[in-house]
Order: structure tokens, then C-alpha cells, then sequence
């Protein structure tokens, strides 16, 4: 399919499907994306590609492109970094390896959980398994939801606010590839990397300018400022980091359906930088109506 050569419009660049941690089919994102008006989507499950497929499928009759996507688990010392990857070749082999190495943790940490947490509430991996779709990649959302079911709390966010919380001992971490390296592995495979979400904690645990010179030096090419969960009082120090380190800002919503209260489309990343993320990809290409 030929590259855009209109601009596609305002888009919606971070979302997730049933594929890993959201509620909704990767079509059923792309049929509430035309209901909204948006140009495109990114479709960014974590770390894998396996809805890319469906949400192509559903692109004409949507009417909306499709960005594919991904959002790539790192870890910066304790800190868990997530990077989103746009428009890298899905083949690529030494992305593919770590995309599965993280994905094969992922499972045995979750495991891991379930097991803590079955020592003092009525929980098993059946319970788990239940809440996630076939071939989905299962984590901590999966959990809080058959915490939910169980009755032990009221709704995803409140179980991660309690049970969950790496307060209570129950949560250990899984594998995941530094930042730098993650930024360096969807560049190579011809993608476009951006850094999801970094404004969620306080000033004192931002990514400090060294860190993100890094970064850029391995060839980030934005900040997420425009995020829900971003603390309003740090998007000004993340325009100004974007601006000294010569990277776009985009704006995406995290959507994860019911399960989060981030609605799509409630921040969008502008036509402009949405064209420039389309000319610099080339691993894959936009999928348009």
C-alpha cells in the first residue's frame, strides 16, 4: 500500500486492545475511532504485534488509518520505562527475540504473583486465565481483574491501588531491555520510538537530562507530554526537555476500554507530527481507508 500522500488527520497514538490489557477487539478500536472523528489510531499493545492484523481488516470499513504499533517494556534500574515503537518491521528478528523474552517473563511473573497472592486471598491461575483472550499477553491487568471478579476489589484501578500496590509485597518485576537499548531495537527495525507516558511521577523521579540526551543520541523521536496520567505541573518541564533535545511532543490517550478510565481519543497527537512519524517509518507502512 502506497505511503499517505494527504495528510491523515489528528490521531489517537497510544492505545491497547484484547491482544494484551484492553477490553475491546482491535476492530472494536477502530469502529469507536470513527465514531469520535479521529484520522488514525496507533494500535501499541505491550510488546506485540499480534493485533496488527485484525486492525487492518477493519481499516476500510472504518474509514480511519492505522498506525501499527507497539509499546515496548524497558527498565531503567526499578523504574519500568515503556517506549511506543511506530511503523518498525514486525519480522525483524533481534526485536522479535526481545519482544519474546519479555513477553515469556511476563508469564512466569504473573505466575509468580497469582502464587503471593493465593497465600492470603482466594485466587488461582484459572481465575487469571479467565480474564484474558485467547493468545493475549498476561500481566498485572489480568490479576487486578480476577481480583475484581473474586470480590476483592471494586474495579481494576482500586486493585491496583491495594492487592497489587508494590507496597503489599505481592508484585515482582519482570524482564525487560534499558531504555537505550529498547529506543535502539525499533530503530533498527525501522521504526520511530517515543516515550510513553513520562510525566506520571513526581518531579524528583523524572528522567533526568542526561538520561534523555541518551535517549535522543539513540534516536528517540518524542516525549507522550499530552497523556492522562501525566501530572499537569510537569507538562511544562517536558515541552522544554522535547525543545532542548529536538523532539516532537505527541498526545495519545492510553486507552485500555473499560478497563481504565482513559477515553479514546481524550488527547491527540497533531497532523503534523502524526505526517512526520508517517515519513520517517520504515519498517511498515500506514494502513489507510
Amino acid at each position: 500500500m502506497p505511503r499517505a500522500t494527504a495528510p491523515i488527520g489528528e490521531a489517537d497514538l497510544h492505545t491497547h486492545s484484547t491482544v494484551s490489557d484492553g477490553t475491546q477487539p482491535p476492530a472494536g478500536l477502530l469502529a469507536e475511532a470513527a465514531g469520535i472523528g479521529l484520522g488514525a489510531i496507533a494500535l501499541t499493545d505491550h510488546d506485540s504485534t499480534a493485533g496488527w492484523a485484525e486492525a487492518a481488516a477493519a481499516v476500510p470499513a472504518a474509514g480511519v488509518a492505522l498506525i501499527p504499533g507497539m509499546e515496548l517494556s524497558t527498565r531503567d534500574g526499578w523504574a519500568t520505562v515503556h517506549v511506543l515503537g511506530y511503523l518498525f518491521d514486525p519480522a525483524d528478528a533481534e526485536l522479535g527475540r526481545e519482544t519474546a523474552r519479555i513477553r515469556e517473563s511476563r508469564l512466569g511473573r504473573a505466575e509468580s504473583i497469582v502464587r503471593r497472592i493465593a497465600r492470603d486471598y482466594e485466587l488461582d491461575w484459572a481465575d487469571v486465565l479467565a480474564q484474558a483472550s485467547e493468545g493475549a499477553t498476561i500481566g498485572r491487568p489480568h490479576i487486578a481483574d480476577a481480583l475484581v471478579a473474586r470480590g476483592h476489589a471494586p474495579d481494576r484501578s482500586a486493585a491496583f491501588d491495594g492487592i497489587l500496590h508494590p507496597r503489599n509485597g505481592y508484585t515482582v518485576p519482570h524482564y525487560a531491555p534499558d531504555p537505550v537499548t529498547g529506543v535502539r531495537l525499533i530503530r533498527a527495525a525501522g521504526g520511530v520510538p517515543v516515550l510513553a507516558h513520562p510525566g506520571t511521577r513526581d518531579l524528583v523521579h523524572l528522567m533526568d537530562e542526561p538520561r534523555l540526551a541518551e535517549l535522543a543520541d539513540a534516536g528517540l523521536f518524542g516525549l507522550e507530554v499530552d497523556h492522562p496520567e501525566n501530572r499537569e505541573e510537569l507538562k511544562p518541564r517536558l515541552r522544554q526537555l522535547a525543545a532542548r533535545f529536538g523532539l516532537a511532543v505527541t498526545g495519545s490517550s492510553d486507552t485500555h476500554g473499560a478497563g481504565k478510565p482513559n477515553r479514546l481519543g481524550q488527547h491527540r497527537t497533531p497532523a503534523e507530527v502524526v505526517e512526520r512519524i508517517v515519513a520517517e517509518g520504515r519498517g511498515s507502512e500506514p494502513v489507510l481507508p
